[in-house]
């Protein structure tokens, strides 16, 4: 049955590339689809597997292709472009490089291919992103996905709440990972908000961002979201200060005061029915066990291979994890650690440039023309990238595929605004150059004027 549903997704390439070619109408909505696909891949079984390890305790079980994978290959199909001078192209390549000479010291090669491929398909998705984006309404179109997205997912975690659920998982399977995904629809809807003020589909975007925040009940996800919440609205407010903005600010505030003893609620009902436990503290010895995995493996032991190493050569045991299933199959949770005892220290210092590079050069985008409305989104950016960086200490779940994904969707919506600015300066250069021409003209038409004068 996969493999008909693995033909149904190849057969949608053509299918893709016809609608493109139709018109804005159809590319409009097919635009939109790209940033709402990660958040229901799994609601709809949307991908396939063409290898599959279901009992694999890696995080990437096999390799697949989805529905947005065939999307994103139909859409570099319609584009025929290069990308040779594509923003972040080379960071992204860099990590994938280190990700897949990892390989090479790996006891299972074909688990750490499974990453590789992941990544690959986050770098497909990336590249499609970038062609919608670097167009004006680009950005927009995936951004309004992503809230159709997040929505779909609100809808779904209070129909849990009233069920009775004590965190809300929404359909992706864990609280963690799905307040992971939530940061990068909040920042960019608020900065939507903060860039064209009365936008009711970004105000849907923060509300539904909030309720999936709350009733998930997880402390990172709470914390960071309200500390990205105020990061974004000071970054924004120092850029450029307006009345609107002041006025969001005060609506912010009035909506902590709303949201916050809702909050404290779900994680009061989740610590009355999981109390937190004495003396142990697993994610210490998590750490621990992948120290250990670190400083004897400096090159790491593969990607997608940290279960299997910690549990099956004594790490956990000697880091004193708790000996039971769900603590014993479990990833250190800490993407850094996690990477760097997969990967090395290579794979490491090519992790961090890959998460700092992209922060850096938005905010340079940003502050360059702080008249430019487009710098709004591109902060939103900045505070998603900056806040998934930090979740990243509390939690491994950026090496899935819902995550990745959420990742080389927004690079590319950066890297497509970059791609804008840079083709509107080359046509003013041009249009200068131009100007210059036709100066020079009349300047030698005068001259010649003058001879025939004398």
């Amino acid at each position: 049955m996969r493999f008909v549903a693995l033909v149904a997704i190849i057969l949608f390439i053509p299918i893709f590339v016809f609608l493109i070619r139709q018109g804005a109408a159809a590319r409009k909505y097919f635009y939109i689809s790209l940033g709402i696909m990660p958040f229901v891949i799994d609601a709809l079984n949307l991908d396939a597997a063409i290898i599959s390890w279901a009992m694999w305790p890696g995080y990437v079980k096999g390799i697949s292709l989805s529905l947005l994978d065939a999307a994103a290959i139909a859409i570099l199909i319609a584009n025929r472009r290069t990308f040779a001078s594509v923003p972040f192209r080379s960071i992204i390549i860099a990590y994938i490089v280190a990700a897949s000479l990892s390989i090479i010291f790996s006891g299972e090669p074909q688990a750490s291919l499974f990453y590789v491929w992941q990544l690959c398909r986050m770098f497909i998705v990336f590249l499609a992103v970038t062609c919608v984006c670097k167009n004006e309404k680009g950005p927009q179109l995936i951004i309004a996905g992503i809230i159709l997205g997040v929505s779909f997912q609100a809808g779904h975690t209070i129909y849990e709440k009233l069920t009775g659920a004590i965190q809300a998982t929404g359909t992706l399977g864990h609280q963690n990972l799905l307040g992971m995904v939530t940061h990068f629809a909040l920042y960019p809807s608020l900065a939507l908000l903060l860039s064209k003020g009365r936008n009711k589909l970004a105000v849907v975007g923060v509300a539904a961002s909030l309720i999936v925040v709350i009733l998930g009940a997880s402390r990172a996800t709470i914390g960071l979201a309200g500390f990205g919440i105020v990061l974004l609205l000071a970054m924004s407010m120092i850029r450029k200060t307006t009345a609107a903005k002041v006025k969001m600010a005060f609506l912010g505030i009035l909506m902590f005061a709303v949201a916050a003893p809702l909050a404290i609620d779900s994680l009061q009902q989740r610590f009355t029915e999981k109390p937190i436990a004495g003396s142990y503290d697993e994610r210490a010895a998590f750490e621990s066990a992948a120290k250990m995995i670190i400083s004897e493996h400096p090159m790491g032991v593969g990607a997608n291979r940290y279960v299997v190493v910690a549990s099956t050569e004594g790490y956990s045991e000697r880091a004193g994890v708790a000996w039971n299933f769900g603590s014993r199959s479990a990833n250190v949770h800490n993407t850094y650690l996690l990477v760097a005892a997969e990967t090395g220290y290579l794979g490491l210092f090519c992790f961090i440039l890959f998460l700092l590079w992209p922060i850096i050069t938005a905010l340079r985008y940003a502050w360059s023309d702080r008249r430019d409305p487009r710098g709004e989104v591109a902060l939103g950016l900045v505070v998603t990238m900056i806040v998934v960086a930090l979740h990243c200490f509390y939690e491994w779940i950026w090496v899935t595929y819902v995550v990745q994904y959420m990742v080389g969707i927004s690079y590319g919506i950066m890297a497509g605004l970059i791609l804008q600015r840079r083709s509107e300066r080359a046509a003013r250069l041009l249009a200068n150059r131009s100007d210059h021409s036709h100066e020079d003209d009349k300047y030698e038409i005068t001259e010649k004027d003058k001879a025939l004068r004398v």
